[in-house]
């Protein structure tokens, strides 16, 4: 496995830039929604659970990136997304991610994963 996508994951979820969010609630865990993915990746700073907020954001964006590197190396595979290179600045990703599910509200009680991999495809999409 090529493991070439993982930096996207890092970039997705360090160098937390963007306004803090609400605290993080029990029914978020896991994130079911975009909107739930938003506040586990964006909790408040106070938050008690901020660590293990932004670990499990860490491992969801790392996740999302696997996924689409095993989908890729299959026969007759079609990428989903395709990365830059250089990857993008740490922590730019996740504000944009964020950016773009507010900026269509229908997308905030999407599942978190087609979320995650709608925003990538439209932000990295596959030369043809």
């Amino acid at each position: 496995m090529k493991l070439a996508f993982l930096p996207l994951g890092i970039a997705l979820t360090t160098g937390l830039a963007y306004p803090a969010g609400a605290v993080v609630q029990d029914s978020q865990f896991p994130p079911q929604t975009v909107r739930d993915l938003i506040a586990v990746c964006a909790p408040a700073p106070d938050d008690p659970r901020m660590t293990a907020a932004i670990n499990y954001c860490h491992g969801f964006a790392q996740g999302t990136v696997i996924v689409e590197i095993a989908h890729g190396e299959q026969r007759h595979g079609r990428k989903l997304f395709c990365l830059p290179n250089p990857r993008p600045p740490s922590g730019a990703e996740l504000t944009s991610f964020v950016s773009w599910a507010n900026q269509d509200p229908s997308r905030l009680d999407e599942p978190a994963v087609d979320g995650m991999f709608l925003y990538l495809a439209q932000k990295y999409p596959c030369k043809k």
